[in-house]
């Protein structure tokens, strides 16, 4: 394990995460022992910077928490854009039923290492890995394995396989204990690791109420957090929330994937319930999940999260994501107004809240808002510097806009995590990433070697069997 250094970021613009927060341009950052010491300007001259401390230069650039991923399916990153033209049920189909039974214990790792790596290269300091392709032990301990050579901060939500996925809806088939229980007493045995476990469930909407009892079940018996699908497309429309408040399953431990042909009553209950959620707006918006459910959970009381999610379908950094569900949301709200003959004087999301959304919104969806998410003394330091000084950034005017509608992952310049520096002037630090991306494509032609079918041109679809 890469031991923290002490830094000392200079003369960035400094966004704490925080919505309410103003910007602070010309700041310091000085990271010790892991945490962030202080924020402020020209800390140098304070007296509370020690001697042999590394210094990064972030003038002209913005210095912020890393961002957090709610839910990725991080497995699919070898097959990356082979589902960009699929629909949902295409998407059951093509992965759950086609190419996901193909992947080895290996494949599984250099996809993991990938996509978590994609993640961290992008700016994505904590990721929660959504890994429902366990086939077996092998399976299950190849992805945790990937996720600590990355380095990441981690939660591995343990989604079963495809004895889970791959048959009968609604499932009778229980989430598989004994791996859980396994991970939990082997690797999670403490959640004061970089990577942590939750359980990654199906919930209602694609197992038995019973089934759905016992893996709830499970989550208790183990203590671990859940992370679960609802509301996704037609499958979200079975009141899912309120399965789960009639079995008194809800709690403020669980994250609610989608949301989006969730009722409005069930919104409100999952506020009332402490429950986070996870939007995915890129995959909701292509594949028919349903509108993406951001201003329908502000309006109920919940603050979004951000997801990748699929990235079998669409990239797989946040910048586009926060783009995405800006977008989308505004377009509903204004022509909510313009449909009601109203003025707009004043549009309402704003690019602060789509940023804390992406940050410490996710980390407490994450379960970890206590330690990272926000630049605040005492937090973990996972921080970012995205430089400024692109044309495309300058002059930078309104930080704010410059990162949700102007920035990409190529600006991101200095990954932080823990307080390690793992990405430094634009490059990975120990990554071999010519080794990586041959693996990688060894491994996708490997599973699409095991599937006729399928193909890397863009012309592939899935067929979609109805009932």
């Amino acid at each position: 394990m890469t031991e923290s250094k002490d830094i000392l970021i200079t003369g960035g613009t400094v966004l704490t995460g925080v919505a309410t927060d103003p910007a602070q341009p010309g700041a310091d950052v000085l990271i010790l022992d892991g945490r962030i010491a202080a924020i402020g300007p020209d800390l140098a001259a304070t007296g509370i910077v020690p001697a042999g401390t590394e210094v990064i230069d972030a003038a002209g650039s913005v210095v912020m928490p890393g961002f957090v991923d709610t839910h990725r399916h991080t497995w699919q990153a070898i097959v990356r854009n082979i589902a960009s033209d699929w629909s949902l049920d295409e998407y059951m189909a093509g992965l759950h039923v086609g190419l996901s039974r193909h992947f080895r214990p290996e494949d599984t790792y250099v996809s993991n290492y990938l996509g978590a790596l994609e993640a961290l290269d992008s700016g994505i300091t904590t990721l929660v890995d959504w890994s429902h392709n366990l086939r077996t032990t092998e399976h299950a301990d190849a992805a945790v394995k990937a996720l600590e050579d990355t380095g990441m901060r981690a939660v591995f939500a343990h989604g079963g396989g495809a004895a889970q996925w791959g048959g009968e809806m609604p499932s009778p088939v229980e989430h598989p204990r004994d791996d859980a229980t396994r991970l939990r007493t082997e690797h999670f045995a403490s959640n004061d690791g970089l990577v942590t476990m939750a359980l990654a469930l199906r919930g209602p909407q694609f197992t038995t109420r019973e089934v759905n009892r016992a893996d709830f079940a499970l989550a208790r018996d183990l203590d671990l957090r859940v992370t679960v699908h609802v509301g996704d497309g037609h499958w979200g429309k079975m009141r899912p929330i309120i399965m789960l408040q009639e079995d008194g399953l809800l709690s403020d431990t669980i994250t609610y994937v989608h949301c989006t042909t969730l009722s409005d009553e069930e919104l409100r209950i999952i506020a009332a319930t402490g429950g986070s959620a996870s939007v995915a707006p890129d995959v909701e918006a292509q594949m028919g999940h349903g509108y993406p459910a951001t201003g329908r959970l502000l309006a109920a009381g919940v603050r979004p999260s951000f997801s990748i999610d699929v990235c079998s379908s669409n990239g797989g950094d946040m910048f586009g994501t926060m783009r995405t569900a800006i977008g989308l949301q505004r377009a509903a709200d204004n022509k909510e107004l313009v449909d009601a003959g109203v003025i707009i004087e004043r549009i309402g999301l704003g690019c602060a809240d789509v940023i804390q959304f992406a940050t410490l919104d996710g980390a407490n969806a994450a379960g970890l808002g206590g330690q990272t998410g926000s630049l605040e003394v005492g937090k973990k330091a996972d921080v970012i510097v995205v430089s400024g000084n692109s044309l495309a950034m300058s002059p930078l005017n309104n930080p704010f806009g410059g990162i949700v509608y102007n920035a990409h992952p190529g600006l991101v310049t200095d990954v932080i995590v823990d307080g390690v520096v793992r990405k430094r002037d634009g490059r990975l630090v120990g990554v071999d990433v010519k080794k990586l991306r041959d693996e990688a494509a060894e491994a996708r032609d490997y599973i699409l070697s095991q599937m006729p079918a399928a193909s890397v041109d863009g012309a592939w679809h899935p067929e979609v069997a109805h009932a």
